[in-house]
C-alpha cells in the first residue's frame, strides 16, 4: 500500500486531502496562521475576505484539535479588535504584533518566525503541523519540522502558494478550489457576521 501512495503524483495526493490516508482521527492538530498572507491573496486574487472558521474546520479535518493560533497585527486606529473578538469566538488564539511604521514611510507587519518559534516550540504535543500559508519562507520549517518526524500540511490559495511549499508538505489543501466556503463577499474585515463557523 505504501508503494502505491508513492506512485501517486503529487497533483492528485494534494486532491486527496479529503479522504487524506495519512489523516487520522487520534492525530494531535495544531494550525498556525499567517492572517496577512491570507487576506492579502483573498483580497488580490478574488477581492473578498477569508472564512478563517472553515479554514480551520477543514484544516483539523476531524482530528484533535490542539491549538489553532492566528497572527495578526494591531493598528493605531484598533480598527481591527472585532475582527480579533471574532477569531476568539470561534476558538482561535491570537498572537498580535504591533505595526511598524518606520522614518521612510515603510510599514512592516511580518509574523514568519514568530510562526515559526511557536511551530517548532507546541511540536513535542503534535502529530500533525498545518500552516496556513502559501509563503515560501515557511520552507526550512517544512523541512523542519518533518525531519522531527511531523507530518505538515499546507492551506493556502493555490494561485499564491508556493509551488515547493505545495510539493515539499505532507498535504496541500487547494482554498481555490472552494471559493464559496472559503471566502466572504462582503463586509468589513473580519466583523462578527463575516467569521463564520
Amino acid at each position: 500500500m505504501q508503494m502505491r501512495q508513492m506512485l501517486i503524483p503529487m497533483k492528485m495526493k494534494n486532491n486527496l486531502h479529503r479522504n487524506h490516508p495519512l489523516k487520522h482521527p487520534d492525530q494531535r492538530v495544531g494550525v498556525f496562521i499567517d492572517v496577512q498572507n491570507m487576506y492579502y491573496s483573498a483580497k488580490n486574487l478574488f477581492g473578498k475576505k477569508v472564512n478563517f472558521g472553515n479554514i480551520v474546520k477543514e484544516a483539523v479535518a476531524g482530528r484533535k484539535l490542539i491549538r489553532a493560533i492566528a497572527y495578526v497585527v494591531r493598528t493605531e486606529s484598533k480598527e481591527e479588535q472585532p475582527f480579533f473578538e471574532a477569531l476568539y469566538n470561534l476558538g482561535i488564539e491570537t498572537h498580535e504584533k504591533d505595526l511598524q511604521i518606520f522614518n521612510t514611510g515603510m510599514k512592516k507587519a511580518d509574523w514568519d518566525v514568530g510562526l515559526a518559534v511557536d511551530a517548532i516550540r507546541l511540536s513535542p504535543s503534535l502529530d500533525a503541523i498545518v500552516i496556513v500559508s502559501g509563503d515560501g519562507d515557511y520552507l526550512p520549517l517544512v523541512d523542519y519540522l518533518q525531519s522531527m518526524g511531523k507530518q505538515v500540511e499546507v492551506v493556502a490559495f493555490g494561485e499564491t502558494a508556493s509551488g515547493k511549499m505545495k510539493e515539499e508538505a505532507d498535504d496541500f489543501i487547494d482554498l481555490s478550489e472552494d471559493k464559496s466556503k472559503f471566502l466572504i463577499g462582503d463586509g468589513m474585515l473580519g466583523g462578527r457576521r463575516n467569521v463564520k463557523r
